[in-house]
């Protein structure tokens, strides 16, 4: 018979049993199912609702339970519909009346909801470690390459010089605000529902305080309907991980460019990179590729919950089990993203001589010659005109703006003199750009050390 079988006259049908069971998901958090009822039990006993004996042996037979399924002497059953009941289950088979005890004053409503949230606490630490860990292999290879020129883009055409360093320190840069966001997540999530009942509260003398320490918890949730009937941190979570995953998505659109023959910035690792079944030139950048797919997958794990909760009246409702399988799925996809992209940015080779011949097309100088011409004197939108004019008299002579002799830039404007050419030289226009946040080697290096000192000071 079910644990909550007692009104009910007649056995479960067996499409139900499975319609309802989520045991085969929620089994992976049988760690927190039971160290939620271990916290659980010692409370009731130092409140005199249980016996220290009862405490005594339930926590031996929680720690046995533990213990076999860790080591897979035991086998989780659907018959037992989720983790609680087959934590439940197991202990009372091994103590008897002491383990039917131990559900008094809780529901599996506050349970799920406590299991969950220790669940998510762990993981979240776990992606931040993996991100911490990309984030260093940033620094590492933009530290090799501060002086390495490359084209900067806006609308994916060729704008103004800037360093490979740069442009791999701005995915530095979001990777903090994911660290940040996972972390401040972790902090509202962190409030202790047991305690809450079935959405009610208790009759029973609990210390909700000495449970939500005892699980490391801050404090209780302050509403006991709020505490059974909240995914609030679930789905923060999941938007956490879809903006991780949007730029990992972007970082591995430019890897894929940079790869191509078309650009050959880059060139990945024979270990990160797939070949063709019918072409044998080919060696494809699979690694990026199925990180860019599946961020539309942890896309989809937000959206599905956003769309589960956004009917539910108070306090719970079984369409809340919808709730661990998106999740879990997301954490997953993330854990095996991060891994495999650090290792495939740590290998790559960097092609340094292929973004200059790169950059020394599609005028990306042109801004520098504007400020040039403005700093002689000229107001910049006039500037702006003359060296536009000078672009297009260059695409008519097949030339670069470096390479018109000064009688040729004197002809739009007297102001230029042979000094122009420092200013138009590429090297230059980029270490020249040391205004805060920019490409030069003097701010690139700020930038790596303050990412690293991001890095050693969210380390756990």
């Amino acid at each position: 018979m079910k644990l909550w079988g007692g009104r009910f006259r007649k056995e479960t049908d067996s499409l139900v049993n499975d319609f309802n069971s989520s045991i085969r998901f929620d089994g992976r958090m049988y760690r927190e199912d039971i160290q939620g009822s271990m916290a659980h039990a010692k409370m009731l006993a130092q409140q005199g609702i249980l016996t220290w004996e009862d405490q005594r042996a339930i926590q031996a037979g929680l720690e046995s339970v533990l213990a076999d399924i860790e080591s897979g002497a035991v086998e989780l059953t659907e018959d037992n519909e989720d983790i609680h009941m087959n934590v439940e289950a197991l202990l009372t088979q091994r103590i008897g009346d002491a383990g039917k005890r131990l559900h008094t004053a809780r529901s599996r409503n506050d349970q799920v909801a406590v299991d969950l949230r220790l669940y998510l606490r762990h993981e979240i630490a776990e992606v931040i470690g993996q991100v911490l860990d990309l984030q260093e292999a940033v620094a590492e290879q933009a530290g090799k390459y501060q002086t390495a020129v490359m084209p900067g883009y806006t609308h994916l055409q060729r704008a103004q010089p800037i360093s490979f360093a740069q442009h791999l320190l701005a995915y530095g840069a979001m990777l903090e605000r994911d660290v940040t966001r996972l972390e401040d997540c972790g902090k509202r999530m962190n409030v202790c529902p047991l305690g809450s009942g079935a959405l009610a509260g208790t009759t029973y003398p609990i210390d909700r305080w000495q449970t939500a320490g005892d699980l490391g918890f801050d404090a209780p949730c302050t509403n006991s309907l709020d505490g059974v009937s909240d995914r609030d941190y679930a789905i923060e979570l999941l938007s956490a991980l879809s903006i991780l995953m949007m730029h990992l998505s972007r970082f591995s659109e430019e890897t894929i460019l940079w790869c191509s023959w078309e650009f050959k910035f880059i060139e990945l690792d024979d270990a990160y990179s797939t070949g063709s079944s019918i072409m044998p030139q080919k060696k494809n950048p699979d690694v990026a590729e199925l990180v860019r797919g599946k961020t539309g997958r942890v896309y989809g794990s937000l959206m599905g919950l956003l769309t589960t909760m956004k009917g539910l009246p108070l306090a719970y409702n079984k369409d809340m089990q919808e709730d661990k399988e998106p999740v879990f799925d997301a954490i997953d996809t993330v854990k095996m993203c991060l891994p495999v992209f650090t290792g495939m940015l740590r290998t790559m080779r960097v092609l340094p001589d292929n973004m200059r011949r790169a950059a020394g097309k599609g005028f990306i100088n042109a801004t520098d010659c504007a400020d040039y011409l403005t700093k002689k004197g000229m107001p910049f939108r006039d500037a702006y005109t003359v060296v536009g004019r000078l672009v297009a008299s260059c695409g008519d002579k097949g030339k670069t703006l470096e390479e018109l002799t000064l009688d040729e830039l004197r002809e739009v404007s007297p102001l230029f003199g042979e000094d122009v050419y420092e200013a138009l030289n590429l090297e230059n226009c980029m270490s020249l750009r040391s205004s805060y946040g920019g490409p030069a080697v003097s701010e690139t290096t700020r930038q790596i050390g303050e990412l690293r000192k991001f890095i050693a000071a969210h380390r756990r």
